[in-house]
């Protein structure tokens, strides 16, 4: 994909079925899988593939339905990095993990029969947000309306142990998300801030940063595809990007430096209405060195919009981040909020989006040169 000529976003699929509002989407990072989940308390499976390798006659066929057991809405869906484990976070307090049943068949397809919970956390004191496992799939990630992150450990046979409760939020927790090549965690909060964490080996995880600089609620968070950059969108309509520096340390010895990010570009009324989630893939094509990815927002006004963001940093010279407005696709989803979007990580279908709307359905769109 190269940003020098005008591009849109071309309908793929429209995949219905939910019975109330949809909240999330997830692309299987191993198999041709896109799950989707609902406040009818299920998830939903579709499995795809390309007729004479065009994208754009791509076939989403539903795979199977996982009637979750959740007793309320379910908000947030997550694979591993392995592609056999799901993670589903419920208004019930609750996180679920499916697998696929060791009885099945799987003659019949990458995502038919059925699923069965595997483990089932609790703890949550209140309505679970998010949930995201990490890089290598050694962790999972947890947060809530209790104000609280809590990080697991996945261990052999689905056995999960919480390795920390982190309650450095004063408000409700909407959002986590891991660094795609270490494991450093960020939450993003009802109380305007994004927190950044880390692992001490000889203690517990701690906030090593908070970012502050949103006037309202930040609904989501998401590292670019090299782990450098961060990306965050709010209730005040603005996109921003955070960049990963050293810094001297104020105290310790001549040289020590400290691990800092700071924000190098705001892009204000980004939306019309509340911007509830983005996502970032690589650009494609021949990108120059200073490309940092494409990030895809979608919110309460119903659009889906498209940002190419690089960096024109010089060595040794001040950042100098910068964005353009790839397109902008208006009700995407008729007249409801849009509240997900997720780019494909597929070999081959990169080139693919995903978006989940308050009318229950589930768009597929392919990301086009006019």
């Amino acid at each position: 994909m190269s940003s020098d000529r005008p591009w849109t976003l071309k309908s793929v699929a429209k995949l219905e079925g939910h019975q109330d509002r949809a909240w999330n989407v997830a692309w299987n990072p191993t198999q041709p899988l896109l799950a989707s989940c609902s406040s009818d308390k299920s998830v939903r499976l579709y499995h795809y593939s390309t007729l004479n390798g065009s994208l754009e006659e791509a076939r989403f066929q539903l795979a199977t339905v996982i009637p979750t057991g959740h007793t309320r809405t379910v908000r947030g869906i997550a694979w591993s990095p392995s592609g056999t484990s799901l993670a589903t976070a419920s208004f019930d307090s609750t996180v679920a993990i499916w697998e696929r049943a060791q009885n099945d068949d799987e003659a019949e397809g990458p995502a038919s029969g059925e699923w069965e919970c595997a483990s089932t956390l609790e703890g949550h004191e209140s309505e679970c947000k998010s949930v995201a496992y990490s890089y290598n799939g050694g962790l999972l990630a947890s947060c809530s309306r209790d104000k609280s992150v809590w990080v697991w450990e996945v261990q052999p046979d689905a056995d999960f142990e919480c390795m920390s409760v982190l309650m450095e939020h004063s408000q409700d927790v909407k959002c986590v998300a891991w660094h795609p090549k270490e494991e450093i965690l960020a939450s993003a909060s009802y109380d305007d801030t994004i927190k950044l964490y880390l692992d001490d080996p000889e203690d517990d995880w701690f906030p090593f940063d908070t970012l502050t600089g949103h006037t309202s609620t930040v609904w989501s968070v998401a590292f670019s595809p090299s782990g450098k950059y961060l990306a965050s969108c709010s209730d005040d309509l603005s996109i921003k990007i955070w960049m990963r520096e050293r810094v001297p340390r104020a105290h310790g010895p001549p040289g020590a430096t400290k691990e800092q990010w700071s924000c190098q570009l705001t892009i204000p009324n980004a939306h019309e209405r509340t911007i509830y989630c983005i996502s970032w893939t690589n650009a494609q094509g021949n990108p120059s060195d200073s490309e940092v990815g494409w990030l895809a927002s979608v919110g309460g006004d119903g659009a889906t919009k498209i940002w190419r963001i690089w960096d024109q940093s010089a060595p040794e010279e001040p950042p100098m981040v910068h964005h353009d407005l790839i397109t902008s696709i208006p009700d995407t989803h008729g007249d409801a909020d849009v509240n997900a979007v997720a780019w494909c990580p597929q070999e081959g279908f990169q080139d693919l989006l995903a978006t989940a709307g308050d009318d229950g359905v589930i768009q597929v769109w392919k990301i086009s040169p006019t």
